[in-house]
């Protein structure tokens, strides 16, 4: 049996779809036989008990009773680990080897912006390969597999910053789905080529959404236009600090609007869905790989080259605005303008990714691994 560890965070800072993303490839691994493992700090919001629920093992790191000051040689992203990467490491060896009695893991994945090479080469006895997850191309990196699976990116955005023999998997289609998706896409992809409308929407801003997106996205579509016939779902996570007020502002929306937290059909709400108002990041190429045409919010820094190249693909319409979003929709009133435009952003998004990316992830995991 291959023995596959992750070392990924969530937290309120954090969001929660690097966790999300490990757990689509864990359960696609354990599907193959693998046993997976999940070191995690338990910073507020993280996803330790959802692990364990999911039947992998949950490994805790020491809660962090002040946040330690960053080293000055840190990562742009230093700031979310909570300490610096040398106790990180030294924290995640003793967890790891605890937990395999000395043995090393046969892959250790690491799925977070604050660690790099420095960090990953320290846990090389814990571990004989290593994968990383990444969408920045910012910083090196010591491992033996490496999967982006941004829109755009090239594999020479990683040129200097990979140290030996190092497999890519590099651009959409190697995006970490679950299998509902696939399974979905051609029910998905047939309905809207029949009579594309704008009858249901679909909000989601991630699993915490910190800063409201999605109240800002409830204000705007207040003042359009919209057919009176018009559904509304918006999708929240059970640690969303805003969950109260988005439920309140739902109960005034023109049309009806339900808010569901913690939703476990996301693939089956995606396609039954017209059009989604989505944040540029995993959960893109989740609409894509259903053909569902999306506005995509950039909300933070990170999220801009990729909703840049979803819209420069046709896949999606980026915007930044309250206001944009507001025009975008008043250009749908007419059943003729919403046709066109939703059929448009459906084919090009299908182009994007078909969801079959999570296989080819772990077909590489286990090439050569006993399992």
């Amino acid at each position: 049996m291959a023995n596959i560890a992750f070392r990924a965070d969530a937290s309120m800072q954090i969001g929660t779809g690097h966790v999300m993303r490990c757990l689509t490839l864990a359960d696609a691994l354990r599907e193959r036989g693998a046993s997976c493992s999940f070191v995690c700090r338990p910073h507020q919001g993280h996803l330790l008990d959802l692990v364990g629920q999911r039947g992998h093992q949950a490994l805790a790191l020491p809660k962090l009773q002040e946040v330690a000051q960053p080293n000055r040689n840190g990562t742009a992203h230093t700031h979310w680990l909570g300490t610096d990467w040398g106790t990180d490491a030294q924290d995640t060896q003793h967890a790891l080897s605890a937990h395999m009695g000395g043995q090393p893991v046969d892959w250790l994945v690491v799925d977070h912006y604050a660690l790099d090479a420095r960090w990953e080469e320290a846990l090389r006895a814990q571990a004989k390969r290593i994968m990383v997850i990444d969408d920045l191309a910012d910083r090196p990196h010591d491992c033996e597999l490496l999967l982006d699976q941004n829109l755009g990116r090239m594999e020479a955005d990683y040129g200097g910053l990979l140290k030996g023999k190092t497999t890519t998997l590099i651009g959409p289609q190697y995006a970490l789905l679950r299998p509902e998706f696939a399974a979905l896409r051609p029910q998905s992809l047939a309905r809207r080529q029949s009579a594309p409308q704008l009858s249901r929407l679909l909000i989601t801003m991630g699993g915490v959404d910190k800063d409201n997106a999605t109240g800002q996205v409830l204000t705007a579509l207040q003042s359009c236009a919209l057919p009176a016939e018009l559904r509304v779902t918006v999708i929240m996570g059970p640690h969303a600090p805003w969950l109260a007020q988005v439920q309140a502002q739902a109960m005034q929306m023109p049309w009806p609007t339900e808010v569901l937290v913690g939703v476990a059909n996301m693939a089956q709400l995606m396609a039954e869905s017209d059009l989604a108002i989505g944040a540029a990041g995993g959960t893109a190429w989740e609409r894509c790989s259903l053909g569902l045409p999306s506005l995509v919010l950039i909300l933070a820094e990170n999220q801009l080259p990729g909703a840049v190249a979803l819209q420069k693909a046709g896949a999606a319409v980026a915007m930044q605005t309250q206001q944009e979003i507001t025009g975008f929709m008043e250009a749908l009133q007419t059943a003729v303008m919403a046709k066109e435009m939703l059929s448009k952003l459906s084919v090009a998004a299908a182009a994007v990714t078909n969801g079959e990316g999570c296989r080819s992830a772990v077909d590489h995991l286990l090439e050569g691994t006993h399992v």
